[in-house]
């Protein structure tokens, strides 16, 4: 924020996303805890028992060089886990492995666009660790499922490069859509299997040095963060307009009443006396490795936008939607495949359309519904040569999603093709004619738009089959 305030909003955020592993990060106990009694998926190793011996999880390490590479970060020769020390009710073991000073991934960059502006946000780490236990706060106790603890979890910290809170919303987004589209996470908020805290401070305008730091915890979607940050900005710079100072603390987010409250002075590095992990080797992550990991990256969304508008001529702001989920994308590029490069805006009307409208009906991924790419390219092409009328495509779209079935089929079992035989279609002229007295004495009375009308009655007695511009060359007729 940069206005008649004097200050100027600095923002970075710290997210943690959990890894889609099968295993935790450190032991073999299932990662599928969601639905599962408490602590069941529990060993002695996530209990924290002593004597054991962590052994790191072979695809964690690579799904994070995966983001790394994907967020332009250089990867270093090699990296280690340390220890990280504070003491929690949720963790365990008194410590947390972690990483802090030579993580996996660093210096790398992740743009955005707000308001039509684009913004390089820097990234400065994605580095590797263990999620704690659970809490669960009662009347007079509090309880502790450990089914949580050790799975495996990536953090990305940002530069403190955003300057408002729409800035850090629409990074949040763009990052979660990153990690799914490389099938690294869920990036499910609702799940806590996607976390966000976010660092806050205000500066006056022109500073280069960073004011005091605030931490902002407990937001749970993106409209908490936004939210959060938009209340913090406003409380930050009341403080400092009436003379007083802010301190480094962590606050809490209360959702219910859209406040921040103090929880606890910030913590420094220092104050978690991080050290080598004594139990695990340094990772060695050779040149092989590293290529060997890239190759299975896919088209990142990005350059997938860029391509969908130059070859297949979909606008840049609904290419942005469909690369916004890699199903949608993927669905899209298969019809664009039968239908052809030409079709490829006309299909992207369908899917952000009609397709999108049943999709958020039924609250389904559109590769857990019964449409398929080529059926929605045959419905294209039956459209585009006058054998289905609008109206009646979307009858046979409702259909397909529900069925599964093919456009052909569905047009013959309900008799739904066009008719576009002057014969077959009077008998429905002069009876929308005789049945709207009103409508035709409006029409000759000079009011064109009367037309409209009597072709919408002429559609509903074909039950939409009528094609529309004979349809409307046989009112001018009648009615002349």
């Amino acid at each position: 924020m940069t206005d008649s305030s004097g200050y100027e909003t600095v923002i970075g955020l710290e997210v943690h996303a959990q890894l889609v592993t099968e295993s935790k990060m450190f032991c073999g106990c299932s990662t599928d805890y969601m639905d599962s009694p408490p602590n069941t998926h529990v060993c002695p190793i996530c209990l924290g028992m002593p004597g054991t011996l962590p052994v790191a999880n072979r695809h964690a390490i690579e799904y994070v060089m995966m983001t790394a590479l994907a967020l332009h970060c250089d990867l270093p020769a090699s990296t280690r886990f340390d220890r990280k020390s504070y003491f929690y009710p949720d963790l365990m073991k008194g410590y947390q492995i972690s990483q802090y000073d030579a993580p996996i991934g660093h210096k790398g960059w992740l743009d955005i666009e707000v308001d039509g502006q684009a913004r390089r946000i820097g990234i400065t780490r994605v580095h590797l660790e263990e999620d704690v236990a659970k809490s669960f706060h009662m009347q007079g106790c509090s309880l502790i499922d450990v089914n949580r603890s050790g799975v495996p979890l990536m953090e990305t910290v940002s530069e403190p490069d955003m300057r408002s809170p729409e800035e850090a919303r629409e990074y949040l987004v763009k990052l979660r859509t990153l990690l799914r589209y490389i099938g690294v996470s869920t990036g499910n908020m609702e799940e806590g299997s996607f976390r966000c805290d976010a660092n806050i401070s205000l500066r006056p305008i022109g500073s280069t040095e960073l004011g005091a730091k605030v931490e902002v915890k407990n937001m749970n979607s993106f409209r908490g963060v936004y939210r959060a940050l938009k209340y913090e900005q406003q409380r930050q710079v009341q403080v400092l307009q009436a003379g007083g100072s802010l301190k480094q603390e962590t606050m809490g987010w209360l959702e219910a009443e859209g406040v921040t409250v103090s929880q606890r002075s910030k913590e420094y590095a220092d104050d978690y006396r991080y050290f080598p992990e004594p139990d695990l080797p340094p990772l060695v992550l050779s040149q092989e490795w590293v290529e060997e990991v890239r190759a299975r990256l896919p088209e990142l969304p990005d350059a997938r936008k860029a391509r969908f508008i130059e070859t297949y001529g979909v606008p840049p702001p609904d290419a942005g939607t469909l690369v916004s989920s890699r199903t949608l994308a993927d669905f899209f590029e298969e019809s664009v495949t039968t239908a052809g490069a030409s079709h490829g805006h006309a299909l992207s009307n369908w899917i952000l359309g009609d397709v999108s409208r049943l999709l958020n009906t039924a609250n389904v991924d559109i590769s857990d519904s019964h449409l398929w790419p080529e059926g929605l390219a045959q419905l294209l092409d039956l459209v585009q040569k006058g054998v289905l009328s609008g109206p009646s495509s979307k009858s046979v779209l409702d259909e397909m999603f529900r069925s599964g079935k093919a456009p052909a089929e569905i047009i013959k079992e309900q008799n739904l093709d066009q008719i576009s035989g002057s014969d077959e279609l009077l008998s429905a002229v002069r009876q929308a004619i005789a049945d709207n007295p009103g409508a035709v004495a409006d029409y000759k009375a000079g009011k064109e738009q009367s037309i409209m009308f009597l072709t919408g009655q002429v559609m509903r007695l074909t039950r939409g089959r009528a094609n529309p511009g004979l349809t409307r060359d046989l009112l001018q007729r009648e009615l002349a």
